[in-house]
């Protein structure tokens, strides 16, 4: 099984008020220093069997019609390397 990583942002030229809204609260909390926020959404698929180009296509297809409105929304779709076995390689 395997996990497959989709991003999903407001593109840049986008208004994002709940990433402003966050950046103005920084300083009141006693965190300095952070010029820009952007909010987003990040989805976790386990997929069953490999993740081929195949797989990876359909995903995207997925990202592209439900997970994102890529009208003002920019995704990512990565592989992430199973955990248990990156514990185990250490």
């Amino acid at each position: 099984m395997a996990r497959v990583v989709v991003d999903v942002m407001l593109k840049p030229e986008i208004l994002d008020p709940q990433g402003q809204a966050v950046q103005r609260a920084l300083p009141r909390l006693g965190f300095e220093g952070v010029s820009d926020v952007r909010q987003g959404k990040r989805f976790e698929l386990e997929v069953d069997g490999p993740v081929d180009e195949a797989a990876l296509a359909r995903i995207r297809d997925l990202a592209e019609s439900f997970l994102a409105n890529t009208v003002i929304e920019d995704f990512t779709v990565k592989v992430e390397e199973d955990a248990e076995v990156a514990e185990a390689a250490k």
